[in-house]
């Protein structure tokens, strides 16, 4: 070998040494923003390489996507359009994904009294909170439609993985759990990476994987009801959970001084009217959290702590309009309230 040449090749493999270090290099935090399932979402991951961080949200951006346009009532070519407009007349073939929420569904409607109840899609197309077309609807509209709220009726097909709505103009919404299944996917997807830590934020669906960097657990906000998102009253240390909270202040209509927030009652088509501002869930499962947080605001204070209580692995947080705290027995020594406007009352 030419001797001249010897240092140039030194340098070269130098160089080459210090690039392979600093794009395999571990970042603190690397995450992504997307829009899918009609909320903007949040994939943050710790300790991992740009190359790697790159493809692997990536893949959760798939993952929300395929949901997505398996799941969305406002996508005309997803499944569950493919079911609300064959009501009536056919069985509709689903992917194994579309068909678990179904099911998964159907079995928190036994569980609640059908206080949770997918098939409420003509209510909610009748308020459309949410939408520039938001509005109240006469009475009448809404008891016409009211005859189509029956999750009874909704037929299933194990051994086809089919679905059909037993009357026509029937249509299921799954916006109270698709959320819920889509983080539990990602997180799933995150520990078969063999991620050790992450925060996946599905518009206020929050989960975590692992512990922070100083091997504790995450601290999770729980949104003041009063105020807008970003403000807490207090927060909730966890790994490995999920928490999930609906409330009020996050879809409504205000007309008379008077507000109409999005969760419906199945059994009456209006807003749930109870002294409810919000309720978070906290499991193992965020499908069990998005589910849960509107059938136990639904419920009530009483009735939905009951509920919760009866559950293995599920806690809860109550929060009422006069700005008091109703904690489920496990969450009475974990929950920290940092707002001394609100009074935690034993139950």
């Amino acid at each position: 070998m030419n001797k001249k040449k010897l240092p140039v090749i030194i340098v070269i493999v130098i160089l080459f040494s210090l690039f392979m270090i600093i794009t395999n290099k571990k970042e603190d935090k690397y995450s992504s923003t997307y829009y899918n399932l009609g909320t903007i979402n949040e994939i943050t991951l710790y300790d991992i390489t740009k190359k790697d961080g790159d493809r692997i949200l990536k893949e959760c951006e798939a993952i929300l996507k395929d949901i997505d346009n398996k799941m969305s009532s406002q996508i005309t070519s997803s499944e569950i359009s493919k079911i609300n407009n064959k009501a009536g007349d056919a069985y509709v073939k689903v992917s194994s994904d579309t068909y678990y929420v179904i099911k998964e569904s159907i079995n928190f409607s036994s569980l609640s009294n059908d206080t949770f109840d997918i098939s409420v899609g003509p209510i909610i197309d009748l308020w459309a909170i949410g939408t520039e077309n938001a509005k109240i609807p006469a009475e009448k509209e809404i008891k016409d439609k009211l005859s189509l709220v029956n999750y009874k009726d909704i037929l299933l097909d194990d051994d086809n993985n089919s679905v059909k709505l037993a009357k026509k103009n029937m249509k299921i919404d799954l916006g109270g759990i698709a959320k819920g299944y889509a983080a539990d996917k990602i997180y799933e997807y995150l520990k078969e990476e063999k991620l050790e830590r992450a925060l996946i934020n599905l518009g206020g669906n929050i989960y975590v994987l692992g512990n922070k960097e100083n091997n504790q657990p995450f601290s999770i906000g729980i949104q003041d009801p009063t105020k807008p998102r970003g403000n807490s009253i207090g927060n909730v240390k966890v790994s490995n959970k999920s928490v999930v909270t609906s409330g009020i202040y996050e879809r409504y209509l205000e007309k008379n001084n008077k507000i109409y927030h999005h969760m419906l009652d199945p059994h009456t088509g209006y807003p749930f009217n109870n002294n409810l501002s919000s309720v978070t869930i906290v499991s193992d499962k965020s499908i069990i959290c998005d589910a849960l947080s509107t059938t136990t605001f639904g419920l009530g204070v009483e009735n939905g702590l009951n509920l919760v209580e009866s559950l293995d692995g599920v806690d809860a947080i109550f929060i009422t309009k006069d700005k008091k705290i109703y904690l489920s027995n496990n969450l009475k020594n974990k929950f920290n309230l940092t707002d001394n406007n609100f009074t935690i009352v034993s139950k």
